[in-house]
């Protein structure tokens, strides 16, 4: 598809020289990520479009209402965020506006399904509605795994291919968002290819989600498809994706850093067409402190690939990704979304034009974004049950001894992905009983939408060595997910997340040390980003001093642990999830 200009005589007239243009950019150099060269060039704007290069004639008259010039600096393209989860800014939508248009950052792909997991369809609205009017462009991918895996966990919500159809009529919707249900879209399962059906009859782009699938199992995956993956984490994966034709969105969280790994992984390949970049889930004070889309260009560069292919990643070959025709490049025709930066090595922003507007000089934006208040911003989604001590301790089948227990395992410190362990575990009057291996740690998951569901099992390495962690920011149902060594700190937990209507709580000693409150569905912060940093920061501390002092990342700890699309044994309100066969793991055999 493309996007349209509002009067396309007027375009053609401004092309011609033959009308006054509305913006000029003077004495700069041009990176084509067309033809993958640098070129001093003139570039023309009219209506929010490239209206013409003049590649040639560099002395010529200006004939433009607004003259800007780059002082010989680097114009390229508005970076564009191929999958990203606004929610997991713990920002609302304008103020993540607000936090990267700086960064040079003009269009993003968003996937609104946590708040969808949450609030359903009128979440995925609120989103869409929320960011009208912005100097960016937010475009929608639909939700197509809610919740995460039917009948395995419950959430707020339940979208099938009705929903599809209903929510494709919003006017930025322009794809299908990460179709995580690979078992069932290789397989055939009649829900989730009714949902494919949906997208396909409406023009949408697929958006996958494939963490290891290779061989066969991706064929048919790509087959059915979707053919784009954020989840590629290894060298062999990215290389046989690539091969297979699929797109890779290469990948750097405020969790996940797989751009060195990728890189090398695809080296011997001539054409980098179908790479692309994305954020997935960058918080707040890593967006201040280190950037957005253009740091992930910046990491990418040094990790040994061209600036110039690192750009035309995270512009060009993104739009291609998302089929819009005339977007991530500078050339006649195309949307006039324009960064300068000061080299090809830093990606220092300087300048960022949005539509044929200058929108963002020297970090700041030039016209203040309004709040906008929003009823469901005040709605409080936590409605989980009075819980008491009982509730979160593991019954045992004998009164005392030791028995063996079903466990699941982090593999290390530094990824979300489990395993099945059996260990014998002391039990005592009855019940569960870890205090003697401080590697061991409770966990609890409770269904926060109107349903008594309490799934208790027992999670070996997860990092805390006492206390309590506790989110609302539990991907991708979004309930309340508690790791916990003190039953006491974990029932005051749960009661503050409650009251404060949904967020980030950690205990020790019955003690609150700090809490992150996100009352928009749990997962975001009315703050804005400057305001937000030092509440996330704190947060991070307070978890580190309940033992999480090895991972970058204190907070997104537990984030992951509920998410039944990654492999190999994860957590729901359910119970402990085998993520392949799809089944409940029973504690005791």
């Amino acid at each position: 598809m493309k996007l349209q200009h509002s009067n396309i005589k007027e375009l053609l007239k401004a092309s011609l020289n033959k009308i006054e243009n509305d913006m000029a950019i003077t004495n700069c150099q041009l990176v084509n990520v067309i033809t993958g060269t640098i070129h001093n060039a003139i570039v023309y704007v009219h209506g929010g479009y490239i209206s013409h290069v003049e590649y040639d004639n560099l002395d010529e008259q200006i004939n433009a209402k607004t003259i800007i010039d780059a002082n010989g600096k680097y114009l390229i393209p508005g970076f564009i965020d191929s999958h990203v989860h606004i929610e997991s800014s713990m920002m609302t939508p304008r103020n993540f506006a607000k936090a990267v248009i700086n960064c040079g950052t003009t269009t993003v792909v968003t996937d609104p399904h946590e708040i969808g997991n949450v609030h359903g369809k009128a979440g995925v609205k609120y989103m869409h509605d929320i960011a009208n009017g912005l100097p960016m462009r937010q475009l929608i991918d639909i939700p197509s795994c809610v919740p995460s895996v039917p009948n395995l966990e419950f959430s707020g919500a339940d979208f099938v291919a009705d929903d599809i159809i209903e929510l494709a009529q919003l006017e930025r919707v322009i794809g299908l968002a990460e179709v995580m249900s690979y078992l069932d879209v290789i397989n055939g399962e009649d829900r989730m290819h009714a949902i494919l059906d949906a997208a396909k009859q409406r023009n949408l782009y697929l958006q996958g989600h494939a963490p290891f699938l290779t061989g066969r199992n991706l064929s048919a995956y790509l087959a059915a498809g979707p053919n784009t993956c954020h989840e590629t984490r290894d060298i062999f994966e990215a290389k046989d994706k690539f091969k297979r034709g699929m797109f890779i969105d290469m990948r750097d969280s405020s969790m996940c850093k797989n751009v060195p790994a990728i890189l090398e992984g695809i080296k011997e390949f001539r054409y980098l067409d179908h790479l692309c970049i994305c954020t997935d889930d960058r918080e707040s004070d890593d967006i201040l402190n280190d950037g957005h889309i253009n740091d992930v260009v910046r990491i990418a560069i040094r990790n040994g690939m061209h600036p110039i292919d690192a750009i035309r990643s995270a512009t060009y070959n993104t739009a291609r990704e998302i089929k819009i025709e005339n977007l991530g490049a500078i050339a006649p025709g195309f949307v006039a979304d324009m960064v300068i930066i000061d080299n090809l090595k830093d990606i220092n922003v300087e300048k960022v034009i949005f539509e044929g507007n200058l929108v963002s000089e020297n970090g700041k934006l030039i016209n203040k974004i309004e709040d906008i208040d929003h009823e469901i911003e005040n709605i409080n989604s936590v409605n989980i049950k009075e819980l008491s001590i009982e509730d979160l301790k593991i019954k045992a089948p004998i009164e005392n001894g030791i028995i063996d227990v079903n466990c699941m395992i982090f593999k290390d410190l530094q990824n979300s992905l489990t395993d099945l362990i059996k260990l014998p575990i002391n039990v005592v009057d009855g019940y569960l009983d870890i205090s003697n291996d401080k590697s061991l740690s409770f966990v609890a998951v409770i269904n926060r939408f109107d349903n008594d569901n309490i799934a208790l099992a027992v999670v070996k390495n997860f990092g805390i060595n006492k206390g309590c962690v506790s989110s609302t920011v539990s991907h991708d149902s979004h309930n309340l997910t508690m790791v916990y060594h003190n039953v006491d700190d974990a029932l005051i937990c749960a009661n503050e997340i409650k009251s404060i209507g949904g967020g980030m709580v950690s205990s020790v000693d019955r003690k609150i040390l700090h809490t992150l409150k996100l009352k928009v569905a749990g997962l975001m912060s009315t703050l804005c980003a400057e305001e937000l940093k030092d509440d996330v920061i704190a947060m991070k501390q307070a978890n580190r001093e309940l033992g999480l002092i090895e991972i970058a990342n204190p907070l997104l700890r537990i984030v992951t642990l509920a998410l039944p699309v990654i492999p190999n044994v994860k957590m729901s309100d359910l119970g402990m999830v085998d993520v392949n066969s799809k089944t409940i793991i029973n504690l005791f055999d």
